[in-house]
Order: C-alpha cells, then sequence, then structure tokens
C-alpha cells in the first residue's frame, strides 16, 4: 500500500497547530475587508480581531480556493510519491471542492502511479474537522486510501451540524434571510436555528425567541439524533462567543453527559457571512 497524506481546507476551523498534528495538508481559503487592498489567508488574523472588526462595522468578503493553489498543495506530495485523500469544505456551500476536483484531474496525467481522491464531506466549519479527525483515526489503524474515502463518504451524512447566529444582518447580507425577516427578528430578539442539509447547504430549521432557547434548541438536537453506538467526539465553534460556549458545554453535559472534546473558532471567512456570535455544535448522529 503506497502512502497517503489527508489533506483539507481551511473552511475545516481547525488551527494550523491541530491540523499539524493530525499530519493534514491545508490549502487556504481568503477573505479581505471592503475599502481595504489587503487579502488575507483564513487564518492570517486572530479570530477576535476579526470579529472585532466586524462589530465596528468592517465588511469582509471571502473567495474560494482557486485551482491553481490546490496544485500547489498537491504537487509536493505526489513528487514524493505519496498518494492525496483531500476532504473539503461543502459543495453546497462554496466552490472550494471543485476547485480541487479539477486540480486532481489536471495533475493526474503527469503522476500516473499516484492515487488523488476527492471527497465533498457536505460539511462546514469544524464538521468538516471532525470528520477529519475521525478519519485521521481510520488512517493510524492501517486503513488504505480507499477505505478511508468510503468510511468519510459513508459517515457524512451522519455529521450533524447545528448553529446559531446572534446577529440576523449578516445572514440578511447574504441573502439567507429577508431585509424584513432580519428587521422583525432583531426586534424581538428571535434566534435562527440552522442545520446544514443532506445537500450540504446551510438551511434555517427553527426560531425561538432569546439567545438561551436557542442554545437550548441545539442541545436538545443533540439528545433527540445522537447516535450513542458510534464512538465519535463532540466539537463546537464559535464566532468571539465564549460564555455561550460554556453555557452550551454545561447543558450538554448536566441534561445529556455529553463532553465536548474540541472548542475552535469560526474563521474569518466562515464568520464573514455568519458574523460575531455565532455559535455551532457537531456530533455524529443516527441522521443529518
Amino acid at each position: 500500500m503506497n502512502p497517503y497524506v489527508i489533506c483539507t481546507d481551511s473552511a475545516c476551523d481547525m488551527s494550523e497547530t491541530i491540523l499539524r498534528d493530525w499530519e493534514v495538508g491545508s490549502a487556504s481559503l481568503r477573505f479581505r475587508f471592503e475599502g481595504e487592498p489587503e487579502e488575507y489567508n483564513n487564518n492570517e488574523l486572530p479570530a477576535a480581531a476579526f470579529y472585532q472588526k466586524m462589530r465596528a462595522g468592517g465588511v469582509a468578503k471571502t473567495s474560494a480556493v482557486n485551482v491553481e493553489d490546490f496544485k500547489n498543495l498537491f504537487a509536493p506530495y505526489l513528487e514524493n510519491g505519496t498518494d492525496i485523500l483531500y476532504l473539503g469544505f461543502s459543495s453546497g456551500i462554496s466552490t472550494t471542492y471543485n476547485s480541487a476536483r479539477l486540480a486532481a484531474q489536471e495533475l493526474a496525467p503527469a503522476y500516473p502511479d499516484r492515487k488523488i481522491l476527492t471527497v465533498d464531506t457536505l460539511a462546514a466549519s469544524a464538521g468538516v474537522g471532525l470528520l477529519i479527525y475521525l478519519a485521521v483515526q481510520q488512517k493510524k489503524t492501517g486503513a488504505s486510501i480507499e477505505t478511508v474515502a468510503q468510511y468519510v463518504t459513508d459517515l457524512r451524512l451522519k455529521l450533524c451540524h447545528w448553529f446559531t447566529v446572534d446577529d440576523l444582518q449578516y445572514l440578511k447580507r447574504g441573502g439567507r434571510v429577508s431585509p424584513t425577516a432580519a428587521f422583525v427578528g432583531g426586534v424581538l430578539g428571535i434566534k435562527p436555528v440552522m442545520h446544514v442539509d443532506n445537500e450540504g447547504k446551510l438551511i434555517p430549521m427553527s426560531k425561538v425567541r432569546g439567545r438561551r432557547a436557542a442554545l437550548q434548541a441545539m442541545a436538545d438536537q443533540y439528545g433527540q439524533l445522537v447516535d450513542p453506538s458510534i464512538q465519535a467526539p463532540v466539537y463546537i465553534s464559535h464566532g468571539d462567543c465564549m460564555q455561550d460556549v460554556e453555557l452550551l458545554k454545561k447543558m450538554l453535559k448536566e441534561q445529556y453527559n455529553a463532553d465536548v472534546e474540541v472548542v475552535s473558532d469560526v474563521g474569518p471567512v466562515i464568520g464573514a457571512h455568519s458574523g460575531p456570535g455565532t455559535l455551532a455544535l457537531f456530533f455524529v448522529g443516527k441522521e443529518r
């Protein structure tokens, strides 16, 4: 069996330290603020500083990883005789996965003895990160690249994503809620509870009044959907709202005896569309 490496992109919202520990390669999505010339990789500006700038009125624009960036990521591994398994950001949200797929097709003729497998995780943020972690554990057991690719493909529609946001104005900008809904929600304190569906798209599922109720709704989804037969950790990602992270962790522990193993930042590229105060819960369930 040839050696292989797992690769991803920065929309997994795992830190560079974690990805290095997992021996996972990554390409970065990018962002910039309107009216400013500087473009950043997803990890070049600390999340707290990014959200502070958003709260001050900054509007961030994002861009996917392009084909050339992926070719630059993949080629050194291929030159060294290493096969590649890419686990990417949902194609229902970004063109990043398609860029990786095209890069693999373009590189294949130059490396006929190498394998480049790509899997659309249909996941976002630390949901991708959780699938990568589970894939890394499979790889450590000696599983082949094909086996791990199939494992992730089979598991991805059991990967549950539950999100809420603090301010509907950011979703309004992206066309995910209407201007009227954003205005009324702001006046009445309405908070959406959303998830990522089987097509990898972020969709609203319910509306509750107040932040605590939104967190409770997310915890309740864990209680209803979690699959105890699958040994998998629980992850949380957040947009600069650690106090709410601690409250959600407490709810999960006290009500469902669930421990959260990883807390990560919602990175700037995703946070640009969801805003400060985004909170997301990820776990393996019976279904999405």
